[in-house]
């Protein structure tokens, strides 16, 4: 296990608190160059460490204590905007470096950061966990008078290389099927002539093409 370098000391403690304000102003910057960002969340995770960092300081081992601050923990995270999950990522992070040096563990809380810069910026270049750019998603209305199973083959074999539908679902009162495919545009198709082709077939009813939603985007 490695050495805790508080011994209760305020040099010590100093160097704790010091720390977690360096540690916690990398992550923020890293965050920066790397992730879409607000001032204010900036702001959060550069001080997060600190104040983790000073509770746990202040708990010292204390039972009582440690459960008072769990939930004054739970009061903050009930009264806080839920984030996407790179977001909370981040936050998790900033608080398990606020926990290592409020036990003293240096070293490690320095360890875990380094960690944590080479993996964001390796995910973050490498495009290995990215989209198809052509993957979409279709949302179609058509009149219930039509058979939905096969009603655009034809269109989705002129423009697509691949379709699935995904769900069907009826809407006003069953006159209509709300449809909802996963598709992959052919290269250089037009998506307008795509969407007009649709427009013709399903009586000029709404049709929505967008990118697959990822999780916390919504």
């Amino acid at each position: 296990m490695l050495n805790s370098v508080l011994d209760g000391s305020v040099m010590s403690i100093i160097w704790c608190l010091l720390s977690a304000l360096v540690l916690g102003f990398v992550i923020s910057f890293t965050y920066r160059l790397t992730s879409k960002y607000s001032k204010n969340f900036l702001i959060t995770i550069s001080l997060l460490p600190l104040i983790v960092c000073s509770v746990i300081i202040m708990v010292n081992g204390n039972l009582g204590t440690s459960v008072a601050v769990l939930g004054a923990f739970s009061l903050i995270r009930f009264r806080s905007m839920p984030g996407n999950s790179k977001e909370i990522l981040i936050v998790f992070l900033s608080m398990s470096i606020g926990l290592s040096l409020g036990m003293g563990q240096l070293v490690f809380a320095c360890i875990l950061t380094a960690f944590f810069l080479i993996g964001i910026v390796l995910y973050t270049k490498v495009s290995l966990f990215e989209r198809n750019s052509k993957e979409k998603i279709l949302k179609i209305i058509i009149p219930e008078n039509l058979n939905y199973e096969k009603v655009f083959d034809d269109i989705f074999t002129k423009y697509t290389s691949k379709f699935s539908l995904e769900m069907v679902k009826t809407t006003n009162m069953g006159s209509l099927f709300d449809l909802s495919y996963n598709i992959i545009l052919k290269k250089d198709v037009s998506e307008k002539e795509f969407i007009d082709e649709l427009r013709i077939r399903n009586g000029n009813l709404k049709i929505i093409l967008t990118h697959p939603l990822v999780e916390g985007e919504l």
